[in-house]
């Protein structure tokens, strides 16, 4: 199983230098995949949780490819019906060729009703409009040679049974974000449920879990997959391997913006567990779902 982490690009404490520091970071610990957010229009709605700066994705993990050579560069997630799909389809294609093969495209459908205004995009007709641009999106790079996107995982986010239903249809992965492992665990038959609904095979699992080491360990009612003591989040990572993870997405961010003033507590969060990965399964270990 792969281990990513989810790499604040917005907050007033985040500029070039510390997109550069968390990208040497997390490529010297060991992780496997980079991931950053996406908005276009900082509004009210997004400001309050994702305030200015906000670097674009596709832009920041440009940048980030050359800088880093190994660690695998993505979005949870991009929100698709803000861009004309064949944009995204020539954007992912292009990325994926400057990085050397590195990209993982999480998608969603978005959740800010001012800034899909803001982009005269429909709220109301997200879920329409995200599963036309991902349908639009492979025919680009299936039919178009001169895409040359090569080989892109789409990983489909969303906690709903819709979000679940699209990724068994569009996706290659299934990408939930913060949960209980209660919650996740009956998410898994309906998941499964789904595929079978519609004849297809079930999508990897790529899980974003928050990362928030405690002092001492949490009780379990309600508890967060990813918060708690470091055993217990090892023993989370864990679950979610044996669960079948192909890779698990790290969310140091905490909620409050002043948090991105500070990242070193998320770099000694992180390097706890990049210390103690291998107590269960070695780094870059894949295992098979049961």
């Amino acid at each position: 199983m792969q281990i990513g982490v989810n790499v604040p690009n917005f907050g007033p404490g985040t500029d070039p230098g510390v997109l550069r520091q968390w990208a040497q970071t997390l490529e010297g610990l060991g992780f496997d995949l980079l991931m950053v957010s996406d908005h276009v229009a900082v509004t009210p709605d997004v400001a309050e949780q994702y305030p200015a700066p906000f670097y674009e994705p596709f832009t920041t993990l440009a940048w980030l490819a050359g800088i880093t050579s190994r660690v695998r560069l993505g979005t949870t997630v991009l929100i698709v019906p803000y861009r004309h799909p064949l944009l995204v389809a020539r954007m992912a294609a292009n990325l994926n060729q400057l990085s050397g093969g590195r990209l993982v495209l999480g998608v969603g459908v978005g959740w800010a009703r001012q800034e899909f205004a803001a982009l005269g995009v429909p709220f109301a007709q997200r879920g329409r409009l995200t599963d036309e641009h991902l349908q639009a999106i492979r025919a680009a790079w299936a039919d178009d040679g001169d895409y040359q996107a090569g080989d892109i995982p789409i990983w489909v986010g969303g906690n709903s049974d819709a979000g679940q239903r699209r990724a068994v249809r569009l996706g290659d992965a299934w990408h939930p974000l913060r949960f209980t492992l209660d919650w996740y665990s009956g998410a898994l038959d309906r998941l499964t449920e789904a595929a079978d609904a519609q004849g297809r095979p079930v999508p990897a699992l790529a899980p974003r879990i928050i990362l928030r080491i405690t002092d001492a360990p949490l009780p379990e009612p309600g508890r967060l997959a990813g918060e708690g003591s470091l055993d217990q989040v090892l023993d989370d990572i864990e679950t979610l391997r044996r669960l079948g993870a192909d890779t698990v997405v790290l969310d140091p961010f905490g909620g409050d913006p002043a948090e991105t003033r500070h990242p070193q507590v998320a770099w000694q969060a992180l390097a706890a567990i990049a210390a103690n990965r291998g107590r269960n399964a070695g780094p870059g270990t894949r295992t098979e779902r049961p």
